[in-house]
């Protein structure tokens, strides 16, 4: 039974391949780890957001990045010990990077998880809030983006405490990630597989896939 499953495992992984394979032959899509070569200061600085802001003596530092291990242990920190008794406050970050072609494209940023309570700017303009600091989040930058240099600005806020159980630290503390694609492409999270009957016979297999089309005229995948 044990090597059943482990086929029907395989059988279901390799089907996932070959519709991400065909569409992504169809579709063209970039997935860009966008871990390195941001800025960052452990201050609530005024006016980061701005692209004309001045960043040039902050820190460089590469993602996933966790400024409350960086720090001293304290036996009187605000986090107590479900904290680490480490400090935690407000930090900012900030990426430049390039786009070559945005036009006709759909662009949107992901974030793995950010602790916590985060808002993010793209060239100077606000894109959201997001307080939670566990679970992924994103946005679409497909009307803000423009060809050339952009800039990406995350300020993030953990000064409430305590906040957590256990030892959460503070800042982007996972992958952050650009997407590229095509205004007809496979959503996200939009590819479904299922076993909805299986025995030791026999498997049924059912694949399930979300289309998005941000045109106003239909197209092909």
């Amino acid at each position: 039974m044990r090597k059943f499953y482990h086929y029907l495992f395989h059988l279901c992984l390799t089907g996932l391949v070959l519709i991400c394979s065909a569409a992504t032959a169809a579709t063209p899509h970039q997935r860009l780890l966008m871990d390195f070569g941001w800025k960052f200061s452990l201050t609530d600085t005024l006016g980061a957001e701005k692209p004309a802001f001045n960043d040039a003596k902050w820190r460089t530092i590469d993602l996933p990045h966790d400024w409350s291990i960086e720090n001293t242990f304290t036996a009187d920190a605000p986090t107590g010990g479900g904290g680490g008794y480490l400090p935690t406050g407000i930090g900012w970050y900030r990426k430049h990077f390039k786009v070559e072609n945005p036009k006709g494209k759909n662009i949107r940023i992901e974030f793995e998880g950010v602790y916590q309570n985060s808002d993010v700017w793209l060239n100077g303009r606000h894109l959201g809030h997001y307080p939670n600091g566990y679970m992924s989040f994103g946005y679409d930058l497909t009307s803000a983006i423009k060809k050339g240099e952009n800039l990406i600005t995350v300020r993030v806020n953990n000064s409430l405490q305590p906040n957590s159980r256990w030892y959460s630290g503070s800042g982007i503390f996972r992958h952050v990630w650009l997407d590229i694609t095509q205004p007809v492409h496979i959503a996200r999270w939009g590819t479904y597989v299922t076993t909805p009957k299986a025995d030791s016979a026999s498997a049924t297999i059912t694949v399930k896939t979300k289309i998005e089309n941000s045109k106003t005229v239909s197209g092909k995948v």
